[in-house]
């Protein structure tokens, strides 16, 4: 049986486009997901970055959980020393209530984008016991009692909604927190992928499912991978060049908008094999991407894969979402 699919949206803001436009169409991509039978629907954290408008999760979330009926929404992740835990449980836990049993809670504990933002930002801390300490008075707040295990701090809007928390990360240092959490893990392999396989190893070899804030028996990895599925390889090939440009524009300091695609030939300085950040992906065919997930799925042994489609035309996003579906559900 093949594992369940879920979606990682950075709501990409294209050329030509307003962050409105960017924000209208992942709603349109967020009903269509529910439809097809994505498992969940994430909103990734991002800020001090003019081509995605992913900057308020929360926002997003429960938008997109008021869009749909039955796919899981929520945050991959909250970048949590950008908040303050408190405001976390209650914004989460007023979604909870106003959309039910499908709110997840995804927590990184990277500050995003540049050291300039994570000080304008900054409200709790990424050490790990100070980032543990963080997680377990959340799991209080969102216990039945309301009340933060740490403090003697009652959230009412959150109190009984036992939203799940999962524990993003790239890295043995993140996947070892999960671990000893006993959390599910998310790995960001999608941007990260250079200690993918010692992350998963050192999450599964760590985990307890006797910790205090443990919600699990066993451990449950959830890996990242780019994904863009078209009728040929060659269309596909060409449509993944839209998030190798960024990338490109990335290291080299540029900040652009979503470019639209062009032909893989007119890229320079990825080498044969595409920007190493990028490595973890699945581009091409129906037939073609389905066969590089299973063999993604074998290596890892991943529980549920995350997918990361970006696209300059949001129909062709869609299409990707499509034809995946056709084939994997």
């Amino acid at each position: 049986m093949s594992v369940p699919l879920s979606i990682l949206d950075l709501v990409s803001i294209s050329e030509g486009s307003t962050a409105r436009d960017a924000i209208n169409a992942s709603m349109k991509s967020a009903r269509l997901a529910d439809q097809l039978g994505y498992r969940r629907l994430w909103f990734a954290e991002h800020h001090n970055t003019p081509n995605l408008a992913a900057s308020s999760t929360a926002l997003l979330i429960s938008q997109a959980a008021g869009h749909t009926e039955t796919i899981r929404v929520g945050s991959g992740g909250v970048m949590l020393p950008n908040h303050a835990p408190l405001m976390v449980a209650e914004q989460y836990g007023t979604m909870a209530n106003m959309h039910g049993d499908r709110i997840d809670l995804g927590l990184g504990r990277a500050p995003g984008r540049d050291m300039m933002t994570a000080q304008a930002l900054s409200r709790s801390s990424a050490e790990p016991q100070a980032f543990a300490q963080s997680i377990y008075d959340l799991q209080g707040w969102f216990s039945d009692s309301g009340s933060a295990y740490s403090m003697p701090i009652v959230s009412a809007v959150s109190a009984g909604t036992n939203v799940p928390i999962w524990v993003l990360g790239s890295t043995v240092n993140g996947a070892s927190i999960a671990g000893q959490l006993g959390l599910p893990f998310s790995v960001a392999s999608h941007f990260a992928p250079d200690q993918l396989d010692q992350a998963i190893g050192v999450y599964r070899e760590s985990f307890s499912a006797d910790a205090p804030t443990a919600q699990l028996d066993e451990p449950y990895v959830m890996a990242g991978i780019n994904v863009f599925v078209a009728d040929t390889d060659a269309q596909a090939q060409r449509e993944f060049t839209v998030v190798e440009q960024m990338f490109q524009d990335i290291s080299s300091g540029q900040r652009r908008l979503i470019q639209p695609p062009v032909d893989p030939d007119q890229l320079t300085g990825s080498g044969p094999d595409g920007n190493p950040m990028l490595r973890i992906k699945a581009v091409g065919s129906p037939q073609t991407v389905t066969s590089q997930l299973d063999e993604f799925v074998e290596r890892t042994g991943a529980d549920e894969l995350i997918t990361v489609t970006y696209a300059y035309d949001p129909a062709a996003r869609d299409r990707s979402y499509q034809l995946l579906a056709d084939v994997w559900f």
